[in-house]
């Protein structure tokens, strides 16, 4: 712990969404990316909870001390109020707060929040300028609105799931949540910050639909247009950039370790060629059928000739896309990684020091910070209810009726 970059906390730094008040009521992983890049902008992100346990985040294994590690990189800079939204009183409390939000992220099914009294028509009507989101698997309308899902489920129906896996073997299952994040949390940041954008114009909010399986389907510009304009399906393994071509994959080395082969560009392939010694292979870059497999053993036979590493340092001075596959510690000591402050570090009351990954953008003028750490579950109820006008015995009150 103690090599991790210090965290970063400078009370004077500027921030891009100063001032932005957000309430999130979403759980597990899309809503909460989501809010925790607003909330790294600067934005006040108030993470509204159910009062029994909290977000569900919170007990996924594996724990640090009592709070999720996953719980734990997704919510810092974020304050936590516990409200049933069943209860009378909770959703008062939640009307009484959409009145000065500028942001409402929620996660639930469609028709959820109507049923409950907290639709987007009825919050619009008590606070014209707020921006509402939702974040859904399949969106609003039409035949799949209702359907449940997740990640998997979402890439399968979007086409995207087929592209994974080697060639006759079918699809496997991703390492990474793509439809969750790049389909949800930065299809909802985006829409979220556009129409904030949108009622410095108009001066009114409006809905925000968002769809993992829309997110996930737009991101197919590139294999897409495979089907749409040439009629050939792309499936995983059987086409370029998905495990086919020699030039752009994964190669085993001698010491069980792996190396990623990035070679579109045909300069980058003539300079990879005569650094290894193979001058041959110069004038068939993209081979097809019988000599694809051939030339992909070549390079198999070569690479197992010695490890990962040598590698790595023998073809630095080539300047071609190529590197080492890391593990997720070598991921996190890498050099590079620590500069950009991917990896930094806070304290938590209970947790102690914790890890935390770094925002991924950089600014020259309102910098990313880390302010405060993951909330307790409900360890703002009394200074947001005090800030609601609620008197200390209002607020036992609530507490002891279980709407808060």
């Amino acid at each position: 712990m103690n090599a991790l970059t210090p965290t970063s906390t400078p009370s004077s730094t500027p921030l891009a969404l100063a001032g932005l008040k957000v309430l999130d009521l979403t759980r597990l992983l899309p809503g909460a990316f989501c809010s925790l890049m607003l909330a790294d902008l600067g934005a006040d992100v108030l993470k509204i909870e159910q009062p029994e346990g909290g977000d569900y985040n919170r007990t996924f294994p594996p724990l640090n001390r009592a709070e999720s590690g996953s719980f734990l990189l997704l919510n810092r800079n974020k304050k936590s109020l516990t409200l049933n939204l069943k209860s009378e009183e909770g959703r008062a409390i939640l009307l009484k707060l959409v009145k000065d939000a500028d942001v409402l992220l929620e996660g639930f099914r469609p028709g959820v929040m109507d049923r409950l009294g907290l639709g987007y028509d009825t919050l619009a009507e008590i606070n014209p300028r707020l921006v509402y989101c939702a974040i859904s698997g399949y969106g609003q309308d039409g035949p799949s609105r209702l359907k449940p899902g997740h990640d998997l489920n979402y890439l399968a129906e979007a086409g995207a799931l087929q592209l994974f896996g080697k060639a006759g073997e079918g699809p496997i299952v991703p390492g990474l949540s793509i439809a969750d994040v790049g389909g949800g949390s930065l299809m909802a940041s985006t829409g979220i910050l556009a129409a904030l954008l949108a009622r410095a114009t108009t001066g009114r909010g409006q809905f925000v639909d968002v769809s993992m399986h829309d997110g996930a389907m737009s991101w197919l510009s590139l294999h897409g247009a495979d089907h749409l304009f040439a009629g050939i399906e792309p499936k995983g393994g059987e086409r370029p950039f998905i495990g086919q071509a020699p030039c752009y994959n994964v190669y085993a080395c001698a010491d069980g370790k792996h190396v990623a082969l990035g070679l579109i560009e045909t300069h980058f392939w003539h300079r990879f060629c005569d650094a290894v010694g193979l001058p041959a292979l110069k004038d068939e870059q993209w081979p097809e059928g019988e000599r694809e497999a051939a030339q992909k053993a070549t390079l198999a036979e070569l690479f197992a000739r010695k490890t990962r590493d040598e590698w790595v340092v023998e073809l630095e001075a080539a300047d071609i896309p190529f590197g080492p596959v890391f593990s997720m510690a070598e991921a996190f000591a890498d050099p590079h990684a620590r500069h950009r402050q991917m990896l930094m570090s806070m304290e938590h009351p209970v947790e102690g020091t914790i890890p935390q990954l770094g925002f991924p953008v950089k600014y020259s003028s309102t910098p990313c910070t880390l302010r405060s750490p993951p909330p307790l579950l409900g360890e703002h109820n009394g200074e947001v209810l005090a800030g609601l006008g609620y008197a200390p015995e209002e607020i036992a009150a609530l507490k002891a009726s279980r709407a808060i």
